[in-house]
């Protein structure tokens, strides 16, 4: 895993893009560094400002990443992003269009409802998100002050702003907290109300089905390379076994690797998992669509039974008049049983004959 330098960052942050890969890859490498929090912040928030566009969104996705996965190591990033959020929200709110802000609104949610972040923290987030101004002077830095103490909160909004927020906040519809702890990005796709989509083709489904053979929970190799990892990658006890700085750079450069290595397979799995979804989807679709086609296909059924009846009955009704009808093949003439008939001549011949 590379050293940590601002240029170095810099240039993390420019290859980065809105995969669900590409943001915990870098999140992680940014945890693993996070001594240099401070610096970090300072670049993430300078970059952010530069950027254009949906990228500005992505490195919110970035922030939040780091923020949630770093809670249990220490509160650095935590503390430091708090005082450049409020900032990098209202940039990346200037150019957001409505389904962005939907986005930027579900992320300040979720720290809500998981206590990344207490609701008057948030609320000042969305006031600048509004583009209201703040009682902070622009370009001063509260983390230089004494004791990291946190810039004052701003003044409580008018009675009738408040409203409108509790409106707002009360429309909205209350999810289940999931047991499990997903990403941002999958936990806005569980969450989006899709109505159902065209049904896949049975070409397409096959395909779709046969490239989930190759996912990474199938990956044998990287498993086995996993399972193979010394226990010392993750059991801190058997540190106190380092004898000499030459053994401490060598399991140093092992954990890198290893912390490479999980986060690429993980990130797989995220991407497995959701396109495990989406193949559900299509099942979901395909299975619908297959119904209506069924159920069409009976309703057509009964109603050309309904028809064959309705024939039947005819023939029916025919087969009995034609068997009420006289034998023809009884007729005197058909049999030979009569003379022939007189010709014209005996009839119009003379009595004296």
């Amino acid at each position: 895993m590379a050293s940590f330098s601002e240029e170095n960052f810099g240039k993390k942050l420019a290859d980065l893009n809105n995969s669900q890969q590409s943001i915990q890859t870098l999140s992680l490498w940014l945890i693993h560094h996070r001594k240099h929090s401070r610096t970090i912040v300072d670049v993430w928030i300078n970059e952010l400002r530069k950027a254009r566009g949906l990228k500005k969104l992505t490195f919110l996705y970035l922030a939040n990443d780091v923020i949630q996965n770093s809670k249990k190591k220490g509160p650095e990033f935590s503390r430091d992003f708090k005082f450049v959020l409020p900032d990098g929200f209202r940039e990346a709110g200037k150019e957001a269009d409505e389904k962005t802000k939907g986005s930027m609104e579900r992320i300040l949610n979720i720290w809500v409802e998981r206590n990344v972040f207490d609701s008057d923290f948030v609320e000042k987030i969305k006031r600048h998100m509004a583009g209201e101004s703040t009682s902070s002077k622009k370009g001063k830095d509260p983390r230089k002050g004494k004791n990291d103490t946190p810039p004052v909160e701003e003044k409580k909004q008018p009675e009738k702003r408040q409203a409108e927020t509790s409106k707002k906040s009360a429309e909205q519809p209350q999810k289940k907290k999931k047991k499990v702890e997903l990403s941002l990005r999958e936990e806005i796709e569980l969450e989006m109300q899709d109505g159902p989509g065209e049904p896949p083709t049975a070409d397409e489904l096959v395909k779709a089905l046969n490239d989930l053979e190759n996912s990474a929970s199938s990956d044998a190799s990287v498993r086995e390379r996993i399972a193979a990892l010394p226990p010392e990658v993750s059991d801190v006890s058997l540190l106190e076994k380092l004898s000499d700085t030459g053994e401490a750079d060598t399991l140093a450069k092992t954990v890198d690797e290893a912390c490479t290595l999980l986060a690429s397979y993980n990130a797989r799995l995220s991407d497995e998992l959701l396109e495990r979804k989406r193949v559900a989807k299509m099942l979901r679709n395909y299975i619908q669509a297959q119904k209506s086609m069924l159920t069409e296909s009976e309703s057509k059924l009964q109603e050309y039974k309904t028809r064959l009846e309705k024939v039947d009955g005819v023939h029916k009704e025919l087969k009995s008049h034609v068997q009420s009808l006289p034998d023809l093949t009884l007729l005197p003439d058909v049999t030979g049983g009569l003379a022939p008939l007189p010709s014209a001549g005996d009839l119009f011949s003379s009595d004296k004959d």
